[in-house]
């Protein structure tokens, strides 16, 4: 099968799709529609903290990184499902994070496949 994006264009928008989670997150929650019930510290918690761990392996290429943070980056995924359910006044916010995470989960994906191939890494498979 032809690949459609090279490994590094995979990096490219996995890492855009990161960012624009890193930023884009605190920008809705904090300023464009401030949660009543849930604090701005909570807030930070919940949906910035999460994307902080990853940030060095992300940034250094790492593939083993690009594939353990796609747990993470499931945290946006629900919640932005969660909120196009329930929320239609957060609609145009919420497609917007699903775009983001659905683009760094995609990419990120294919980056730690092609990334591992390339460098030899490979699943071990179970002994008989």
């Amino acid at each position: 099968m032809k690949r459609i994006f090279t490994t590094q264009a995979h990096k490219k928008i996995a890492l855009t799709g990161y960012f624009s989670l890193l930023i884009f997150m605190p920008i809705w929650l904090l300023i464009l529609n401030p949660s009543d019930g849930l604090s701005p510290t909570l807030s930070i918690v919940i949906f910035i903290l999460p994307l902080l761990f990853p940030m060095k392996g992300l940034i250094q290429g790492n593939p083993y990184t690009y594939a353990w943070s796609n747990f993470v980056v499931m945290i946006y995924f629900l919640h932005s499902l969660t909120t196009l359910w329930v929320s239609d006044s957060d609609f145009y916010w919420a497609i917007l994070e699903l775009i983001f995470a659905s683009a760094m989960f995609i990419s990120g994906s294919y980056y730690a496949k092609y990334r591992g191939q390339e460098l030899g890494l490979s699943i071990r498979k179970k002994k008989d």
